[in-house]
């Protein structure tokens, strides 16, 4: 069935053994079916992988006009940004915008895409970073070809493409360049001394985020050993927790690169516990310039993320021409946002 395409509510019947019309009581569950005949159409079904048209369903109402946005976690700054964008051009176009997350478990998200797929949504989209294994190939090749059988288009943002032949839509920003370019700009303020908390190995931002510290600090002349890379992941209870323990351990350093804002909320709190100060005895950088970034005490210097038109980008790649040749790929730069929280090393500290 796979090499014709999506399966039809007739392909369904005739494995079932029963009439179309059968098949179409039995799903919709409006109708009595007698229980075994029920069974027997979900089994045919799902061995099919047969989905309804919603778009046939809809076309009475006019269609659904839907843009689904899958995100890790709603509460997260970064993603309520992306969120945000994909809303405000989603409405720009005239369609509904429908959010979602995960929590990060798999399961979640299938069951999520699986929906909307069902539901005849026009566009997902998937955003985040995650841990590119072969699982996640798997994974996202299986949405992407079922969205593309059932006349949707599915979005990758932020997060890389499984493989060149996938019918999948890639729209991300360079992690690695932001990292170069604020791991530069704490050498040349004369740190040496520079650890990078908040690794997450195998999860394609962060380990992006930490190539990148790994060859500025190679760019500088410093020797592969200078790096030192705490993974423990984001959020701004993992900053504060990793940083506590730095402290405590007495591991030498004179600034810290945040893999993300929350993570250098955490990390600043732990320094003011310890009584200690930012920038006058530790520098201090995030990634990502949330809002809430400027009013750190002391304000943050980050790296600005297009989170907002990461959003909007996706939903304009997803709604043009399927026939035009544009890029089915986009990269967004980034740029460093200079506040208060570095400074020079601290003598007793850089000693």
């Amino acid at each position: 069935m796979a090499a014709r395409g999506r399966a039809t509510i007739r392909d369904v019947a005739e494995r079932a053994g029963v009439s179309a019309a059968t098949v179409s009581r039995a799903l919709s569950g409006n109708h009595p079916v007698p229980p075994a005949t029920r069974t027997r159409v979900l089994r045919a079904a799902r061995a099919l992988d047969y989905v309804a048209n919603a778009h046939a369903r809809a076309l009475v109402g006019g269609g659904r006009k839907m843009v689904a946005v899958v995100l890790r976690q709603v509460t997260n700054p970064f993603y309520a940004k992306v969120a945000e964008g994909v809303e405000a051009e989603a409405t720009a176009h005239g369609r509904l915008c429908l959010v979602g997350s995960t929590g990060g478990d798999p399961q979640r998200e299938l069951e999520f895409v699986q929906l909307m797929r069902e539901e005849g949504a026009s566009v997902v989209i998937l955003a985040g970073g995650v841990v590119e294994d072969d699982a996640y190939r798997e994974r996202v090749a299986h949405y992407a070809h079922a969205l593309a059988a059932a006349g949707s288009r599915l979005v990758l943002c932020g997060r890389p493409a499984p493989g060149p032949d996938i019918p999948a839509l890639v729209v991300e920003f360079d992690n690695e360049a932001g990292a170069r370019a604020i791991t530069g700009h704490l050498v040349s303020t004369g740190h040496r001394r520079i650890v990078f908390l908040g690794g997450l190995p195998g999860n394609t931002a962060l380990d992006a985020r930490v190539a990148g510290y790994r060859a500025a600090l190679a760019a500088h002349g410093l020797p592969p050993a200078a790096a030192h890379v705490v993974d423990c992941g984001l959020g701004r209870a993992a900053g504060h927790r990793a940083m506590a323990e730095l402290l405590r351990d007495g591991t030498e350093f004179t600034a810290v690169f945040a893999g993300d804002d929350m993570v250098a909320a955490g990390a600043l709190r732990a320094i003011a516990e310890a009584g200690l100060r930012v920038p006058g005895d530790i520098s201090l950088v995030g990634y990502n310039d949330i809002p809430l970034a400027q009013d750190f005490n002391p304000p943050l210097t980050t790296v600005h993320t297009p989170a907002e038109e990461l959003g909007r980008v996706a939903v304009r790649m997803a709604l043009r021409d399927p026939e035009e040749t544009a890029d089915t790929h986009q990269v967004l730069g980034t740029h460093i946002v200079v506040r208060d929280s570095v400074g020079p090393p601290s003598p007793e500290r850089a000693q």
